[in-house]
């Protein structure tokens, strides 16, 4: 693809009826442990009766869920942005590219799951099992942008200028959420993050 070139990937095929089937039974578990957490705790809710909850067999929510602190940690979101940075043209810088796409996908989210979206991420910043198991989470994430990165700049995966690259766009989104939660919600994020990943683009000029 050359650089005047734009993006020609298609959208993704529609989910066929086994995965929404799957997709409803993750969002009832995690709804209902949720729930359970908001009345009980997230510490004192046990597996078996978030399982309960969403009529679930114990085996049945760790297919979805290798352990409780999963059903806060992972969403279906990483597909949504990769997507979207897919869809933005070739020939537009990659740092504007991946702002965009994740604002794009983001704006989204924050319309359908703002409440679940700011609760999930107050007990990531505040609850110590899963602050520390946050960090497995980032890095993965971390690693999935860089392999976007390569994909799109045709650089080796393993080159670290890439990999600081998804770094600061960790460290950018890392902040702008936090920030966000402190202030219980209260700001755009889509419009924190629209601004803030500019810094990336602009440079540090302080």
């Amino acid at each position: 693809m050359s650089p005047k070139e734009t993006s020609t990937a298609q959208p993704a095929p529609a989910p066929g009826l086994r995965e929404r089937k799957k997709l409803k039974t993750r969002q009832s578990i995690r709804r209902e442990a949720y729930r359970l957490f908001v009345e009980h705790g997230y510490d004192a809710t046990t597996v078996d009766e978030i399982a309960a909850a969403a009529d679930v067999s114990r085996s049945t929510f760790f297919r979805y869920f290798p352990t409780k602190e999963d059903v806060v940690l992972t969403d279906e979101y990483d597909a949504e942005f990769g997507d979207a940075l897919a869809a933005r043209p070739a020939d537009e810088p990659i740092v504007t590219s991946i702002r965009h796409a994740l604002t794009d996908s983001l704006a989204h989210v924050f319309t359908s799951d703002r409440d679940e979206l700011l609760y999930r991420n107050r007990m990531i910043f505040t609850i110590p099992a899963l602050r520390a198991r946050a960090m497995d989470e980032l890095l993965r994430t971390q690693d999935g942008i860089t392999a976007l990165l390569a994909e799109r700049t045709g650089r080796d995966p393993d080159d670290l200028e890439l990999r600081c690259a998804s770094a600061a766009i960790i460290g950018v989104s890392t902040a702008v959420m936090r920030h966000w939660v402190d202030h219980d919600g209260g700001d755009d994020l889509v419009e924190l993050y629209d601004l803030h990943l500019d810094i990336l683009t602009r440079g540090l000029r302080f």
